[in-house]
């Protein structure tokens, strides 16, 4: 009985800190949280049910398996949004089962919010960023590619993978995965609103209007 008590609050806890204090604060997809509290506190009362009954755990996780799979090609995810999503699943999967000692659940359970934590943490990696670009010309050479897509990214393209080549329409398509320069986040992030919305107004080909305000 304590490893079942045990097991749910590390359950409830564990998905508060990973879906709110974690995943919120970084991708601020409101609808994603729902999605993963329902999954982890599902996925708990399921395998709870099961492992106290007749039915095969092999039956259950294969229909929940089922429901992930149509859960994920039902919407558009990143890649950081499935990792969080399997994370949920094993959560309450682990907690579910709540098995002796009674530590060993909320073990698990803040070892992977700590995994979490760490690997998504926001300054690993900052400059480095991956995008999928259309260029209007084709490109066969890679050579030119990476020149094209370093002028057009003020960016070292690290690696780049050719999705489309259209010699008719003149047209390339590519993957690309870059690490932005140190002066470009610094000026970036030294704009002021006023410096910003000049360049929005720059790249979109009109005059910037200066607004008169009234006493």
């Amino acid at each position: 009985m304590l490893s079942f008590w045990a097991a749910l609050a590390a359950n409830v806890v564990g998905m508060t800190v990973l879906v709110y204090v974690v995943y919120f604060r970084r991708h601020f997809r409101r609808d994603l949280v729902l999605a993963y509290v329902a999954l982890s506190m599902g996925i708990f009362a399921v395998t709870l049910l099961l492992s106290g009954s007749g039915a095969g755990m092999g039956l259950g996780l294969g229909l929940f398996g089922i429901l992930s799979i149509i859960r994920l090609r039902s919407d558009t995810l990143t890649q950081e949004e499935v990792a969080y999503y399997f994370v949920s699943l094993t959560v309450g999967l682990v907690n579910g089962l709540h098995p002796d000692p009674a530590w060993f659940a909320p073990a698990v359970t803040a070892g992977l919010v700590l995994v979490m934590f760490l690997a998504d943490h926001p300054r690993f990696a900052p400059r480095t960023a991956r995008q999928t670009v259309t260029l209007d010309a084709a490109y066969p050479g890679k050579d030119e590619l990476t020149a094209a897509l370093e002028h057009l990214l003020k960016a070292r393209v690290l690696r780049t993978v050719v999705l489309e080549l259209d010699l008719v329409r003149d047209l390339t398509i590519v993957d690309v995965r870059f690490r932005t320069y140190p002066e470009n986040i610094r000026s970036d992030a030294a704009r002021t609103p006023e410096r910003q919305e000049e360049a929005a107004y720059r790249l979109a080909g009109r005059p910037l209007v200066a607004q008169e305000t009234s006493s």
